[in-house]
Formats: C-alpha cells, structure tokens, sequence
C-alpha cells in the first residue's frame, strides 16, 4: 500500500530505541508523541522492496512479527534509516513518513490486518505475547 504523504513540516525532538518492547517512540515539535511497534515499521516500509517501483506493484509484507531494529542511522537532517533484524535496510523514512505512520497509525495498522486476513495469512504469536 502506497502512503499519501502530505508535508507535515514537523521534526521529532527525541527518538528513543525501545529494544524490550520493540518499539520506537518519536517526539515531535508541536508535542505529539508516538509509540510505534517494529513489526509495524518494516510492514510499511518505503522502500522499493514492498512498494515495487509503481502503483500497483506493491508486495504485503508478512512474517515480520518478531521483527526489531538494530541499529538508526541518521540521513541528514531529514529522515532515519533502520535496519531490521531481518536484514532489511532500505527504507529510508522522513520526518513525513513517521509523522504519518505515528498519527495514522490506528487506521494503517488496522488495514494491515484485514490484508493479511484477505490473504489467509495468519499472525503468528510474539515473543513478546508468549
């Protein structure tokens, strides 16, 4: 699924890695905070591997439940780069994406599911949920 990405020109103030958990909590400048799972960054990843080159060439990603990051990396003064304890490296997400992903989350996380519902495809349980 392609996401709409309307500039937000907000910055976060604070990233925090929360390994445990698996999630990375964001603090933006006009003071919303988000908190949000791994699985649920590398599914709407933006990079070519699941957004394929074109409309329409999107691939569902599955089978990422215990997915975690092991390491951001910094582009610019714009975006992060996480890579992904699956070896996923290339998503490069702005301040745009993560704002989006943060403040929509409910909705997008929410369509995920029904996808993968439509597909057959069934969650597997989390280390974390056992």
């Amino acid at each position: 699924m392609r996401l709409r990405i309307t500039p937000c020109h907000h910055t976060p103030t604070e990233i925090k890695l929360h390994q445990l958990s698996a999630v990375l909590e964001i603090s933006f400048d006009n003071g919303e905070t988000f908190s949000l799972p791994c699985e649920y960054l590398r599914v709407y990843t933006p990079s070519a591997e699941a957004l394929g080159h074109a409309p329409g060439q999107e691939i569902l990603q599955t089978g990422k439940e215990d997915v975690t990051i092991n390491e951001i990396k910094p582009i610019g003064n714009y975006a992060i780069q996480p890579v992904f304890s699956d070896g996923h490296r290339t998503g490069i997400y702005s301040w745009d994406i993560l704002y989006k992903l943060g403040s929509e989350y409910p909705a997008l996380w929410a369509d995920y599911l029904q996808r993968l519902e439509q597909t057959g495809y069934e969650r597997k349980p989390t280390a974390k949920q056992i």
